[in-house]
């Protein structure tokens, strides 16, 4: 088993065991494996398929859900809206500061001025048919890869926080998080009461390994997008690595299942939200939660070297 606090609950409210142990979230308890909601996009033309996959996931142990109104323009918020239920008591992340935009070079557009932050927060709200989501976290441009944002789309973090402690203390929403964000942006956020943040991170791309330190040191939750790597051309991936491949072989694994795994071993305050469409694959990345890594394992990944997480402007 993978590091945890043991003197949290060890099952959801299903009954289900936590994969990867229980962890914290915003003051709750939470699976330290959930899910990652925008590859349910990619399952538009298969409701019931998609319905059942998110049932799978409460039934395999994840009560922590990552989506946004961008999802599919409101799909797959409406999709998790549908699939669960209140007994399962499964937090839902939501994200703003992007807005959907199939014509441009992104699917998204940025949406960083604070009106545009409470809008996004209300069409949340709408298309998953809540009073208040539990936690929003404000996507800033400050880093690669993704959008940048230019003119009135560049935004002081000062202003967007005002926002966002607006819409909680108006009970929009619970709590605040943060996502591609630089350590300064950190720094200046956490009078705000931060509870988690999302960077890209993984194995291979360990550029923010003193924002994951600051993080651990605040009691704010770790959790790694692109935690595999690879995500756009160029960045560099955790399953093209020998040392990773030699650790799944010895471990019954599959490379993806070590780069999950390492990340849970790395620091106790890692969640992790690995999206999937498909069940099978849903299956493998609960599973990597029950991965012990042995510490002479353990010393060769971590001497993988991180290569740089970011990739060309052009």
């Amino acid at each position: 088993m993978t590091h945890c606090d043991t003197h949290l609950p060890t099952t959801t409210a299903a009954g289900a065991p936590r994969p990867g142990g229980p962890g914290l979230l915003a003051g709750r308890t939470v699976s330290r494996i959930g899910y990652g909601g925008m590859q349910l996009e990619r399952l538009h033309g298969d409701r019931a398929a998609a319905i059942a996959l998110l049932r799978r996931a409460v039934e395999l142990g994840v009560d922590h859900v990552d989506t946004a109104q961008f999802y599919g323009d409101g799909f797959v918020n409406e999709l998790i809206r549908e699939a669960l239920r209140p007994q399962d008591e499964v937090l839902v992340v939501s994200k703003v500061g992007a807005d959907p935009d199939q014509q441009g070079p992104f699917p998204l557009h940025p949406a960083q001025r604070p009106d545009e932050l409470r809008a996004s927060v209300e069409d949340n709200l709408r298309s998953l048919g809540r009073d208040q989501i539990p936690v929003v976290n404000l996507r800033r441009l400050d880093t690669r890869p993704g959008l940048r944002a230019e003119g009135d789309q560049v935004v002081d973090i000062d202003d967007q926080l005002a926002a966002m402690v607006a819409l909680r203390d108006e009970g929009k929403i619970g709590a605040i998080g943060l996502s591609s964000v630089t350590l300064a942006g950190l720094r200046r956020a956490l009078p705000a009461g931060i509870v988690c943040v999302q960077n890209a991170y993984s194995l291979v791309a360990r550029d923010d390994e003193e924002m994951a330190s600051l993080c651990r040191a605040e009691k704010i939750a770790w959790v790694p997008f692109f935690p595999l790597g690879g995500a756009f051309p160029g960045l560099p991936k955790v399953a093209d690595e020998p040392a990773v491949h030699a650790a799944a072989r010895s471990l019954g694994a599959t490379p993806s299942q070590i780069g999950l795994a390492w990340l849970l071993h790395h620091a106790p305050n890692v969640l992790l939200i690995p999206g999937t469409a498909d069940p099978d694959h849903l299956e493998a990345n609960v599973a990597a939660g029950s991965i012990t890594i042995d510490k002479a394992t353990l010393t060769t990944l971590d001497a993988i070297p991180s290569r740089s997480a970011q990739v060309p402007l052009d």
